[in-house]
């Protein structure tokens, strides 16, 4: 299974819902908590998983979704185990999910490691099974990967993982454990690239992968590909999966199938969304909050006003 509870966990208490009330002839106002039967429609609850990344995204669409007209009720920090049932059992109507997460973790499918059959596959079943619809997928994928001390890999030309292979015996690990026996980690990386023959092998809370390569403890760490401490490349090389080990895991809106009927034009709002997305992009917006410790509301909103914003 893929963990997705990254380390730097944000608080929800400065979650504020965002109200915006519209008139009805200039008298009927229509609140954001209405969600019973009469007012259901008209607000669109948009979910988030309980860790940066998440956060961020998720606020992206819905302040996309109340710059096209509509009320968003933001319901955040769900954990990661329970948020595909929160949609299928309607408590929130949308939320971004990971492709990978899809195909393995939900569906429990075979490793697929071409994109768009990912992608297709986890649209195709989850119509079928759920009736949700997955919206176009993002260019940012926040997949499993190695990152490498920049200055080792500068050192012994380490720019894949292939290469890394080759000089492990050179390299000191800093794993994480679980990686160390899942199938999606080292035992299934090894399947594809061959034995790693560490130099040694160092178990180490995951919270504290990134200071371990800092500080010069260790040189390899098992990662996340938009972890927000790899924007920081002069002290970490994040490594070319160039074999395909892993399966992609794309950034993509998951949606209720009665949403779309009711609100086509929600489609062309989170497509918009996703097509400002990248690996590159993804991974400095968790920058901010990760390492810069900005709010990601305010993170978000700054994203959301310099590339969406129909102002």
């Amino acid at each position: 299974m893929r963990k997705r509870e990254k380390e730097k966990k944000i608080n929800g208490k400065k979650i504020g819902k965002r109200i915006a009330a519209a008139a009805l002839g200039g008298m009927m106002v229509l609140s954001l908590a209405a969600c019973g039967d009469s007012g259901k429609e008209d607000v669109i609850r948009v979910g988030s998983k309980d860790f940066t990344e998440g956060l961020i995204v998720a606020e992206i669409y819905a302040l996309a979704l109340e710059d096209a007209g509509y009320e968003v009720d933001r319901v955040f920090n769900i954990a990661g185990s329970v948020v595909h049932t929160s949609l299928i059992n309607d408590e929130i109507d949308l939320y971004p999910e990971y492709t990978g997460t899809g195909l393995l973790s939900v569906l429990g499918m075979d490793m697929i490691t071409d994109p768009q059959e990912v992608y297709d596959t986890v649209k195709e079943e989850y119509e079928k099974q759920f009736q949700l619809t997955w919206l176009d997928y993002s260019k940012a994928s926040d997949g499993q990967g190695l990152a490498v001390r920049t200055e080792v890999a500068e050192e012994l030309g380490i720019r894949t993982i292939s290469d890394l292979q080759k000089h492990a015996s050179e390299l000191r690990f800093a794993s994480q454990g679980e990686f160390d026996e899942r199938e999606d980690g080292l035992p299934g990386l090894e399947k594809v690239y061959g034995a790693f023959d560490w130099q040694s092998s160092k178990v180490y809370d995951s919270g504290l992968k990134y200071e371990v390569l800092k500080n010069d403890e260790a040189d390899v760490t098992p990662v996340y590909t938009t972890d927000g401490p790899l924007a920081q490349t002069e002290l970490y090389t994040l490594l070319e999966d160039d074999q395909h080990a892993w399966p992609p895991y794309n950034l993509a809106p998951v949606v209720r199938d009665e949403v779309l009927e009711a609100h086509p034009d929600v489609a062309d709002v989170l497509n918009e969304v996703s097509a400002a997305l990248d690996t590159e992009t993804v991974t400095q917006l968790n920058a901010k909050v990760d390492v810069e410790k900005e709010e990601y509301e305010d993170v978000a909103e700054a994203f959301f006003e310099e590339n969406l914003s129909g102002e």
